[in-house]
């Protein structure tokens, strides 16, 4: 059989476009705005781990939590517990910092928001990007993205943590409950989205039931996988929501130590 060239004239007749892309609408703002996003949860977050005033009675800034040095409050340490002893005097956010800042680094919505907006790749549908190469996620160092799904159990604890943390915040300043100030509200809304970005993540809806073949064999896995699919199915809301809600929480208790906020019921 012979071979035909039938491909030579349709790739003559292809349009050599020497601009990045046709598209006239504003396809850069949504990138831009990503970046801007980003940049401010970086910035906030760099400050915040190095800042000392993370805790005011009932109250202990999301950032810094859990605290298990002996360095930290003693109304601030987690359980009552200093696992971390003396030795450790360096800003108790440091020690978790990379458990919830890996989930998010390596959760699959936050991944193509700064592929595009930090790397450009690609910025926008239909928008050509300026690297010539593309070899995906199957070399260093991106082929570390696929501990994600390691991240999540971690995840898990940091947001059972957080929601204790909400719960102490029922507390007053003398340990006796039924205190409702404005950070308990701040720190529960904050646990609550942060449990919905979790338990919303693409691991957790295929751990859940991702490899059943037959849903009619394992109903409150199929439950659990139902509830599950329908935060996964707002991801991307619950991403940005838990990811500000985190840093208000945070800056709240913080301008509380700091005396700044100091009013009844704060």
């Amino acid at each position: 059989m012979t071979q035909t060239t039938a491909e030579s004239p349709i790739r003559k007749q292809r349009a050599q476009l020497n601009v990045r892309t046709l598209r006239t609408d504003r396809w850069w703002l949504t990138p831009a705005l990503t970046f801007a996003g980003l940049m401010s949860f970086l910035i906030y977050g760099i400050w915040a781990i190095l800042d000392k005033s993370y805790f005011a009675e009932p109250y202990i800034a999301p950032f810094s939590s859990p605290c298990l040095a002996t360095s930290c409050p003693e109304g601030a340490r987690f359980l009552g517990l200093a696992p971390f002893g003396d030795w450790y005097t360096l800003p108790p956010g440091l020690l978790i910092l990379g458990l919830p800042g890996g989930f998010r680094l390596t959760c699959y919505y936050y991944r193509k928001s700064y592929y595009r907006s930090f790397w450009l790749s690609p910025p926008a549908c239909a928008v050509s990007e300026p690297h010539t190469k593309y070899s995906g996620e199957t070399r260093l160092p991106l082929i570390i993205q696929n501990v994600h799904r390691y991240f999540f159990y971690l995840a898990v604890v940091i947001g059972a943590i957080l929601a204790y943390d909400a719960v102490l915040a029922f507390r007053d300043e003398h340990g006796n409950w039924g205190h409702v100030g404005l950070g308990t509200l701040i720190l529960l809304a904050n646990a609550v989205l942060i449990f919905c970005y979790t338990l919303g993540c693409h691991s957790c809806r295929h751990i859940t039931a991702g490899r059943l073949n037959h849903f009619s064999k394992h109903p409150l896995r199929y439950k659990a996988w139902t509830f599950v699919s329908k935060l996964n199915a707002r991801h991307q809301q619950f991403a940005w929501a838990s990811m500000y809600s985190v840093m208000i929480a945070d800056l709240y208790v913080r301008l509380v130590a700091k005396g700044v906020i100091n009013f009844p019921f704060a």
